[in-house]
């Protein structure tokens, strides 16, 4: 009975976002806890809740600072000439932009964190997708999958997690799986240039006026010329641009002569710049970012410090200071809002009992012949196991069971953990996996846009990996 109703809660949550009859919040406490009740451990609930906040709140007061600290930064300029570089080097083409938000999101994945992934390739994007009429969910969709491939670094979590929980050498399970991780890299890139160009298609091949290669000496405000070119609706208004689309999928117009938010962070009149401390706020950057990879101090810890540094610098006025952080207070509350949220459900189906009686049953119903194969159903089983569960349960509940049925037919360790992890690029887009709050959040993209846009394109994402490792005899 646990296990049909968890996978009913689960169906169910799913079909209300993506269908949006409840918001992602709402049906993140009320469907739990209406299915807490039908268990019958409704008194419970509030155990299970405070259970499930305790575990993610340090994750809450992470992305609550690191949200302040990198709004501030878009604010003061860090990244404008990031985004001026992207811009140029894009030609203003689509196709570009789309494969360059896939290369960006590989790149800083390095730091083994989605959460400040997703923030920085938003940041460096946004302002892009919105000025050429873009549809945002290719770029919330090409970003988190290609963070999910990279989240399989040791550093990661998933990788050390299989590592621990079947007693195995970490380097021994991710070096092997190189050559796969790759092909899945790659894949993403020809996901990129198919989507990219789609949207070429869609908008037209779009020029730059003043962003011609040979001029080196163009000023920022050339820069913010409007881009025009066929299929998109940009109108000149005073060296700024009115782009397509204020929603997610960029299909309408915007009035002519609005404002478009989007063109913020590239403002060169902003009253927020600060020129003078570009250096400093660089430095800040790198330090905490070195400081998180190195781990010198908890992250919530180091995005709290960096967060109060850069308002104290850079806004030292009282009144400065309370306007950065009322400016971004909307995404703060909207992604801590929906970590919260999903405590409720995580500590639901963790309380209840309902993932373990999933798990067993998923185990139970592999027949007897598939043992020799273990690697493959283990590879297999990640994309949805990783995809409803947290990797916690997965790792720690889930894959040892995996391991000793496939050990009794002659399936080693090692390539049960590997095939563990080709189910990533799948789970960064999980709706118990905070830093897509965060993704869509800053994108201002539907969750349930999101979800629909991007399950399909990471579940293949990770079954080439799967195939690949089987292909090159890794698994």
């Amino acid at each position: 009975m646990l296990t049909i109703l968890g996978f009913a809660m689960i169906a169910t949550f799913l079909v209300l976002i993506m269908m949006k009859k409840m918001s992602p919040i709402a049906a993140l406490v009320l469907i739990p806890a209406l299915f807490c009740v039908f268990v019958g451990k409704g008194a419970h609930l509030g155990d299970y809740v405070l259970e499930g906040v305790g575990t993610l709140a340090p994750t809450a007061a992470m992305l609550m600072f690191a949200i302040v600290y990198f709004g501030v930064m878009i604010d003061v300029g860090l990244f404008d000439p990031i985004v001026r570089g992207i811009l140029r080097f894009c030609k203003a083409d689509p196709l570009r932009i789309v494969i360059g938000t896939a290369l960006l999101a590989a790149v800083v994945s390095l730091d083994g964190d989605g959460s400040t992934t997703f923030m920085i390739t938003v940041s460096a994007m946004y302002p892009l997708y919105k000025r050429l009429g873009m549809s945002l969910v290719v770029m919330t969709g090409v970003a988190a999958t290609a963070n999910g491939v990279m989240n399989t670094l040791p550093w990661g979590g998933p990788t050390a997690r299989a590592a621990t929980a079947l007693k195995v050498d970490a380097a021994d399970v991710f070096v092997p799986m190189i050559p796969a991780l790759a092909v899945g890299l790659l894949a993403v890139l020809v996901l990129s240039y198919v989507l990219g160009m789609r949207e070429r298609r869609r908008l037209g091949i779009l020029t730059a006026p003043g962003e011609d290669e040979e001029n080196e000496k163009e000023t920022a405000a050339e820069d913010e010329q409007v881009l025009v070119g066929a299929g998109a609706a940009a109108k000149t208004a005073g060296g700024t641009a009115s782009g397509r689309g204020t929603g997610g999928t960029g299909d309408h117009a915007a009035p002519a002569g609005e404002e478009n938010d989007g063109l913020r962070g590239l403002d060169p009149d902003r009253e927020t710049l600060r020129p003078k401390l570009y250096w400093f706020n660089a430095a800040l950057t790198v330090l905490l970012l070195t400081a998180m990879i190195m781990e010198w101090l908890p992250i919530p810890v180091l995005f709290l410090l960096g967060a109060a540094l850069a308002l104290t610098v850079n806004f030292p006025r009282m009144d400065e200071q309370k306007a950065r952080i009322g400016a971004h207070a909307e995404n703060v509350l909207n992604v801590s809002g929906m970590v919260f949220a999903a405590a409720v459900f995580t500590g639901v189906l963790q309380g209840t009992g309902m993932v373990d009686h999933m798990a067993e049953w998923l185990v139970g119903v592999i027949p007897e012949s598939m043992g020799p194969h273990m690697a493959l159903v283990t590879g297999v089983l990640s994309l949805p196991l990783t995809y409803f569960m947290s990797n916690d349960g997965f790792y720690f509940g889930v894959l040892p069971v995996l391991a000793e049925a496939g050990s009794a037919h002659g399936v080693t360790n090692l390539e049960i953990a590997r095939a563990s992890i080709v189910g990533q690029p799948l789970h960064m887009s999980s709706p118990l996996v905070p830093a897509v709050y965060v993704l869509v959040g800053m994108a201002k993209v539907e969750f349930g846009d999101h979800t629909r846009f991007t399950v399909k394109w990471a579940a293949f994402t990770s079954l080439v990996v799967l195939g690949a490792g089987l292909l090159f005899g890794i698994l």
